[in-house]
């Protein structure tokens, strides 16, 4: 970014001397025809070293744009990867809380030696069973918000993921714009201070020629000197920003270089409205859908802790497979008591708990307090959304009007500044005037840039505010 005046600047100088060599060429065909090879092989070297100076003064192959900086981030973000990870890990959570309604299979293969006398019999013999048994839920008030409460935990895992993108995508695009205005507030201070160390140099000169006292070089000195602090703050605020983008953008600092933001800060006008945008704000936010969530979960959790009250119809199936006889049951003390073939038993079991641990236990009431809680929380966050979009838009306005302001001062400044440098080199100005409107100008043009990037702060605050950062599934109306 640095390189780009110089540059363009080479290119002016060198068309200016091709111009004025075609212009000073001779009239004599013989040697027009030889000055025009001249000319067409001095385009040609100029061109190669035109190329060259751009190569070398143009911005670094490595830098980046705000669309790559928001696209690395979305895909290599740490913080956005853990939230994959949890909606994946949420898929397994749904599983558990839909286990109530699947049946219950156990299966057992019993073997062993019985040993011992009864009356007919000696000898050991050796023996193995097959015993299974298959249970299944056929009444429970906890089925249906069991049922819910999974779909719910995807759904938040997929709003926690929204949440984690806008915040890191939000937080990326402030560091970007970070650096941009702090590496131009650096360029800024210290082209005034080339400025003030040239006026050093004529300050100087005139002191060395009697045209002025040693006062007035020191006084310019002074004034250079002033600006190495803010250059140093603005440059050390430049590679904070870097950083942060290194870590929204998952760089390794200490193997890659930091990344080099493109551009400049640019100022665009923005008309919003309030209420047609917290409308769309409401339905589209992902934090309001993740407190909706919430409130949602915390609803079947208390009603799943609340179906312990409720009776409970419970069906099974059990089964036992003996491949031989005579093989006496635990605990009988008499031959028909013993397995005598393979059998099936069917049964229905119906509990009730009159008194719930839950409720003696506080579950319910806890359950209930953290639902409360959400709902709170869920419609703070709503009644917020207005008057955080009415904010965003005056201070998108007050940034207009400002930039407009000091674009009209920062221009008379520079005009001023300019006269006052020309009236000071022949003497017709003092130090402490060149010094004022200097200051003047450098204020005027800092307080621009300013301007500029507290309004790309408010238009990025407004994006993040409305919900216009990326979106993903959304689908909250699944298992109402």
């Amino acid at each position: 970014m640095y390189g780009q005046p110089v540059a363009v600047a080479v290119w002016a100088t060198r068309r200016a001397r091709v111009k004025r060599i075609s212009t000073a060429l001779p009239t004599a065909k013989p040697l027009q025809q030889t000055r025009s090879a001249n000319v067409k092989d001095t385009h040609v070297r100029l061109g190669l070293v035109i190329t060259i100076l751009m190569a070398c003064f143009a911005c670094p192959a490595d830098a980046i744009t705000l669309e790559t900086v928001l696209q690395t981030t979305l895909e290599k973000n740490p913080a956005i990867q853990e939230a994959k990870s949890g909606l994946e890990q949420a898929a397994g959570q749904r599983l558990v809380f839909r286990s109530i309604v699947w049946p219950h299979a156990e299966l057992g293969v019993p073997a062993g030696v019985q040993v011992g006398h009864r009356a007919g019999e000696s000898g050991v013999k050796g023996f193995g069973l097959g015993r299974g048994a298959l249970t299944q839920t056929l009444f429970h008030v906890a089925v249906p918000p069991s049922l819910r409460r999974g779909d719910v935990e995807i759904l938040i895992a997929q709003q926690q993921l929204n949440v984690a993108v806008v915040e890191q995508l939000h937080a990326a695009r402030l560091a970007f714009y970070a650096a941009l205005y702090n590496r131009s507030l650096e360029s800024i201070r210290g082209e005034q201070q080339r400025r003030l160390q040239e006026n050093v140099a004529t300050q100087k000169t005139r002191y060395e020629a009697g045209l002025a006292d040693r006062s007035a070089f020191t006084s310019a000195t002074v004034q250079a000197s002033e600006l190495d602090p803010e250059i140093e703050s603005a440059h050390r605020a430049y590679l904070g920003a870097q950083l942060k983008l290194a870590e929204a953008m998952a760089i390794d600092a200490a193997k890659r270089s930091l990344p080099e933001p493109d551009g400049e800060l640019q100022f665009a006008p923005m008309r919003t409205d309030v209420d047609s945008e917290t409308a769309a704000a409401l339905e589209r936010r992902a934090d309001l859908k993740l407190a909706r969530l919430l409130v949602r979960s915390a609803n079947e959790d208390q009603r799943i802790i609340e179906a312990g009250y409720y009776p409970a119809v419970i069906g099974s199936i059990s089964g036992e497979y003996v491949p031989v006889t005579g093989i006496h049951r635990e605990g009988s003390t008499s031959r028909n008591q013993d397995f005598i073939g393979s059998e099936i038993r069917e049964k229905a079991a119906y509990t009730w708990r009159v008194v719930d641990n839950g409720k003696v236990g506080g579950a319910v009431l806890r359950a209930r307090s953290a639902r409360e809680i959400n709902e709170l929380t869920c419609r703070k966050l709503e009644a917020n959304v207005p008057r955080e979009l009415s904010r965003i838009a005056n201070d998108l306005k007050t940034t207009e009007v400002r930039e407009r302001s000091l674009a009209a001062a920062t221009a008379a400044a520079e005009e001023s500044a300019r006269i006052v440098q020309q009236n000071l080199t022949s003497g017709l100005a003092s130090p402490l005037e060149y010094r004022i409107t200097q200051n003047g100008f450098l204020q005027t043009k800092s307080g621009l840039l300013d301007a500029i990037y507290q309004h790309n702060l408010a238009v990025a605050e407004w994006d993040r505010a409305t919900g216009r950062y990326f979106q993903f599934s959304d689908d909250t109306t699944r298992s109402q």
